[in-house]
């Protein structure tokens, strides 16, 4: 019996360690294929987008290459702009209707349900809505650019003959509300609007001295039933000789964009943000936060950067090579870069990865929140 008992005790003890070893080997079993399922789900997601899509299949209506330069994503349709028409169409190409203009060097700038078509270098511009032309206007001096408010003011810098130049704020009726003329900050390089079109700020450059000196100018618009005041509200620079190209309200704090730099009101001064880009090339407003298309260098694959209200970076990723366009509304952007949409959320996440088969040259929102995607061989929508 003894000897019985004694041979029993080692095959309980190998039946206990083959158990043991069936048990890890199974989980290391399982812990291998969720790791592989994982890592091929990584895999295609770097390889290709959630969706593939042929435009021409699309919603819209099919034209010539040198046709479609000349479209621009505007309200339900888009504004197909020459040197002598300026028309709005719907998205089966039908005319609703048009401006004669007479512009040597045409360009579109389009925001939410507003619309400028003005003449480059030239002396004239036209503002539309989708219901049709509000009013044209001639100025004195060259047009360098203009820029459009929520609320519809029209921002329109120009030459200033005797002054670096001026920034002319117009009204939806075509009155002018305000003329600045810049005869110390140097010249007039863009402007922005707060949300609610009470603040508009100007960047300006002066380059009389031995190096650039950059500006910020604020501008208070305060409006009743009868009329709109517009006052001088604050300047701001910097020691650093930079150029701001773009500005940016989020709230009622004004951000100034070089071409390497971001800049912040703070406490009445104008502050370097610690943040390092090497080449800004786009920035967009979403929802509270800035969209920021950036690169390490000319050249250089775009990256995407989103900032929030903190100042914290709280996306950043790559995402291509050639940026067509960027477009938002509300709390969504699109941004087409090479062949491929993708829609993201002002928090940076990712909502859609579109992948077509022909060069896009812009895109726009418009009804529904659908998009309005001009490419190479004509207009197609996007659900």
């Amino acid at each position: 019996m003894e000897n019985n008992t004694d041979r029993a005790k080692p095959r309980q003890h190998m039946n206990g360690k083959l158990t043991v070893v069936v048990m890890i080997f199974a989980i290391i079993l399982i812990a291998s294929v969720v790791l592989l399922f994982f890592v091929s789900k990584s895999i295609e997601a770097r390889q290709g987008a959630d969706t593939q899509i042929k435009l021409s299949g699309q919603g819209g209506f099919a034209c010539e290459y040198s046709e479609a330069q000349k479209l621009y994503p505007f309200a339900d349709g888009v504004l197909k702009v020459t040197n002598d028409r300026a028309a709005y169409l719907t998205l089966s190409g039908n005319e609703v209707f048009s401006q004669v203009i007479a512009y040597s060097n045409p360009r579109c700038i389009t925001h939410n349900e507003y619309a400028c078509v003005f003449d480059s270098d030239g002396y004239a511009f036209v503002a539309l809505n989708k219901d049709g032309v509000m009013f044209a206007a001639p100025v004195t001096n060259k047009i360098k650019s203009c820029y459009i408010s929520d609320k519809g003011y029209f921002a329109v810098i120009t030459d200033g003959g005797d002054a670096y130049g001026e920034v002319i704020l117009y009204n939806t009726s075509g009155g002018i509300l305000s003329t600045w003329s810049s005869y110390n900050s140097g010249f007039p390089i863009c402007v922005a609007f707060d949300d609610d079109s009470t603040l508009m700020a100007v960047s300006t450059v002066n380059t009389s001295g031995a190096t650039a000196v950059p500006y910020v100018r604020l501008f208070a618009i305060k409006s009743d039933k009868d009329s709109v005041d517009v006052s001088d509200l604050a300047i701001y620079t910097v020691p650093d000789s930079v150029v701001f190209a773009n500005l940016v309200f989020i709230g009622k704090t004004v951000y100034a964009f070089s071409s390497d730099g971001i800049y912040k009101v703070r406490d009445g001064e104008l502050v370097k943000l610690r943040v390092d880009f090497s080449s800004v090339n786009y920035v967009r407003k979403v929802g509270d936060n800035m969209f920021v298309v950036y690169s390490d260098s000319v050249n250089q694959l775009n990256k995407l950067a989103v900032i929030n209200g903190s100042d914290n970076i709280i996306y950043n990723t790559d995402i291509g090579s050639d940026v067509n366009g960027i477009t938002s509304v509300g709390n969504l952007c699109a941004l087409s870069v090479d062949k491929r949409i993708f829609l993201i959320k002002s928090n940076g996440t990712i909502t859609g990865d579109i992948s077509v088969d022909e060069d896009v040259l812009r895109i726009g929102f418009i009804e529904n929140d659908k998009l309005c995607a001009v490419s190479t061989s004509g207009v197609h929508t996007v659900n």
